[in-house]
């Protein structure tokens, strides 16, 4: 009986400390790839986990916490509010607000932080000895400087090296070296019920660990998509129960070995706050974007080439039927709907109507597990896809392509001019210039997050006048000024409230 209550005591402890550190916050408050870059981004070798069964569970928090709390690192976010009018919308609301659109972001007042503070905090984790962070790109979105806190209070300014708003994933860099680091474990070895602790920044509250368990694996929960600036959003979250709030965004889930699993992200709630349910970015994933932004400047991303519909989502399956006309059921898998033109899918002979059921013979139950085992693919790497048609299951070869149809990677050098500034643009009609008294002007669309039109305050829908004082009317024209130019690029455009403004950046 001693035996057993000594076994158990350390779990005991661990939900007293746990209970008391919630309460006490809301009392106060209210696909490893061979290309990679093996020398700043390592691996942990021999990973294994802690389950239920282990006694000195207790001990090994205080080794994981002792190895993870000097290599998180406080990201102060500092911008210009004025400057657009997509920064009224409070990143940190999307991610920890009411994924679900509970709108607490649009009832709260805004108020713009002065010049010497920061309009926003997160968190980031120091992946390598000279200085390379990785974070969330809503952590860093905006940002005219970016200031990194050591655990040791030691401060620098970062240079954003690259983010990407599909996978919410920045690579920040600061000039040091010896800098303590944290190594990626496999993620795809994670356990539902494995131990793991959550350690950021939470609520300003520095280096703040909390511990829980793995709760799920291959989350998707919409956030992406829904309420961030991706186009391609690739989501399957690790979920976990361990307390994470404001503030934690862009720190790391780790084992019981200390060795990073996750970059924690967003939390599932009512208030903002924490009730129950945290997610983060599986170890894999986030590698590869930061492995793809050092060494290409741009992040490598293939494409099966296929619509499709998610089988085990109820609401969506029920929508199809009625539009369609078609009596499809509910279950596991992918159902394609259309195959586009000179796509690997149709190459590889897929056909509208197949029902994708595995990737490289992992099971997809859903459009969590699509997107991680294709979106964490680069351009020329070929998958082998199981499906089934009429009832007949069948696989075939699909090499991945880019969304221009091509197989090899690509530099910040191959990039389009479009591409480069971050937005697409559509000309006016004669009878608007004529209404507006235009002599000029194009549509900016599909302006992304983080790029350089949208650090200017550009938005989809403001008009672009001239560029380089020199009129345009079509995106050629766009391309033709910026075609090999270097330098500070001088742009003049309206706002849709019909105010003029004059910005500039360079030219990437």
């Amino acid at each position: 009986m001693k035996s057993t209550l000594k076994k158990l005591l350390p779990f005991a402890v661990v939900g007293v400390i746990s209970g008391a550190t919630t309460v006490g916050t809301i009392q106060y408050f209210g696909h490893t790839s061979n290309n990679g870059d093996q020398s700043y981004f390592s691996s942990s070798k021999n990973v294994s986990f802690a389950g239920m069964n282990t006694a000195a569970v207790g001990d090994d928090f205080v080794k994981a916490a002792k190895t993870t709390v000097p290599a998180v690192v406080t990201i102060k976010n500092y911008q210009n509010r004025t400057s657009s009018r997509a920064s009224d919308q409070d990143l940190f609301d999307f991610f920890f607000g009411d994924p679900m659109g509970g709108g607490r972001g649009q009832q709260k007042q805004k108020q713009q932080a002065p010049d010497n503070m920061p309009s926003g905090l997160g968190s980031g984790v120091i992946i390598s000895p000279d200085g390379y962070i990785i974070s969330n790109n809503h952590v860093v979105a905006g940002a005219n400087k970016l200031e990194v806190v050591l655990s040791n209070k030691k401060s620098y300014i970062a240079t954003l090296v690259g983010s990407d708003p599909n996978t919410d994933i920045s690579l920040l860099k600061i000039e040091e070296k010896g800098l303590p680091y944290l190594n990626f474990a496999n993620s795809d070895n994670i356990e539902v019920g494995q131990w793991v602790l959550a350690v950021g920044n939470p609520l300003g509250l520095n280096s703040t660990v909390t511990a829980g368990i793995v709760s799920a694996k291959g989350r998707g929960i919409g956030i992406l998509g829904g309420q961030g600036k991706a186009t391609n959003p690739i989501e399957s979250f690790i979920q976990t129960d361990a307390a994470i709030n404001p503030g934690n965004s862009g720190g790391a889930l780790v084992n019981v070995n200390g060795d990073l699993i996750g970059i924690n992200s967003a939390i599932q709630s009512t208030n903002g706050y924490y009730q129950g349910y945290g997610f983060a970015i599986p170890a894999n994933l986030a590698r590869k974007i930061v492995e793809d932004i050092k060494k290409f400047g741009i992040v490598q991303r293939g494409f099966l080439g296929v619509s499709s519909l998610d089988l085990s989502d109820d609401q969506q399956v029920a929508l199809y039927n009625r539009d369609k006309k078609t009596n499809l059921k509910t279950g596991s898998g992918i159902y394609v709907t259309n195959v586009a033109d000179n796509s690997g899918a149709e190459n590889a002979g897929l056909k509208a109507a197949d029902i994708i059921t595995k990737i490289d013979g992992t099971s997809i139950t859903d459009f969590a597990d699509l997107s991680m085992a294709v979106g964490s693919k680069r351009p020329g790497d070929k998958v082998q896809v199981t499906y089934s048609r009429n009832g007949k299951e069948s696989t075939t070869t699909v090499t991945l392509k880019d969304q221009k149809g091509g197989t090899s990677t690509r530099t910040k050098a191959d990039l389009s001019v479009t591409e480069k500034i971050g937005a697409d643009f559509e000309p006016l009609s004669d009878a608007f210039k004529t209404n507006y008294g235009l002599t000029s002007g194009v549509i900016a669309k599909n302006v992304s997050e983080g790029s350089e039109m949208a650090k200017i305050g550009i938005v989809d829908n403001y008009i672009i006048v001239e560029i380089n004082g020199k009129p345009v009317n079509s995106q050629k024209d766009v391309e033709k000024i910026l075609d090999k130019y270097q330098g500070n690029v001088q742009v003049k455009f309206v706002d849709d409230y019909g105010r003029i403004y004059t910005k500039g950046f360079k030219m990437p």
